[in-house]
C-alpha cells in the first residue's frame, strides 16, 4: 500500500505547488496592483521633487534678474541725478554769465546816457553863461553904474536867468 515516505513527498510537493499557485495570485491580485501604486507614487514623488526643484531654480533666477533690475535702475538714477546735477550747475553758470552782461551792459548804458546829459547840462550852461555875459554886459554898457548899482544889476540879472532855467 502507501508508503509514509511517499505520503510525505506527495503531502510536500502538494504544499510547493500550493504555496506557488498561492505566490501567483498574491502576484497578480496583491503584489502587481501594490507594487503597481508604488511605483506610481514613486513617480508622483519624484515628479514633485523634480517640479519643486525647477519652480526653486525660477525662483532663483527671477531673484537674480530683480536684483540686477534693482541695481540697474539705482545706476540709472544715480546717472539721472548726476546729470541733473550737472545741467543745473551750467545753467546757473550761464544765468550768473547773462546777468553780468546785461549788468555791464545796461552800465554802459547808464555811462553814457551821463556823458550825454552831462555834455548836454554843460552845453545849456554855457549857453545860459553866455546869454547871462551878454546881458550884464549889455546893461553894464547902457549905463555906468557905480559898485552897488552894478552889484545890484548882477543880482537881478541872476535873478531873471534863474527864473529863465
Amino acid at each position: 500500500m502507501f508508503d509514509i515516505n511517499e505520503i510525505e513527498w506527495i503531502n510536500a510537493l502538494y504544499q510547493i505547488a500550493a504555496f506557488f499557485v498561492l505566490l501567483l495570485l498574491l502576484k497578480k491580485f496583491a503584489f502587481g496592483p501594490v507594487m503597481n501604486m508604488m511605483e506610481k507614487r514613486e513617480k508622483h514623488v519624484a515628479d514633485q521633487i523634480a517640479t519643486a526643484e525647477k519652480n526653486r531654480e525660477e525662483s532663483e533666477k527671477y531673484l537674480k534678474d530683480q536684483r540686477e533690475a534693482v541695481q540697474a535702475a539705482r545706476e540709472e538714477a544715480k546717472e539721472i541725478v548726476e546729470n541733473t546735477q550737472k545741467m543745473s550747475d551750467l545753467q546757473a553758470k550761464e544765468i550768473l554769465n547773462s546777468a553780468r552782461e546785461e549788468a555791464n551792459r545796461m552800465k554802459e548804458n547808464a555811462k553814457q546816457e551821463i556823458n550825454s546829459e552831462k555834455a548836454q547840462a554843460i552845453s545849456e550852461l554855457r549857453e545860459q553863461v553866455s546869454t547871462l555875459s551878454v546881458l550884464v554886459a549889455s546893461k553894464v554898457i547902457e549905463k555906468e553904474l557905480d559898485e552897488q548899482e552894478q552889484e545890484k544889476l548882477i543880482q537881478e540879472t541872476l535873478r531873471e536867468v534863474g527864473e529863465g532855467l
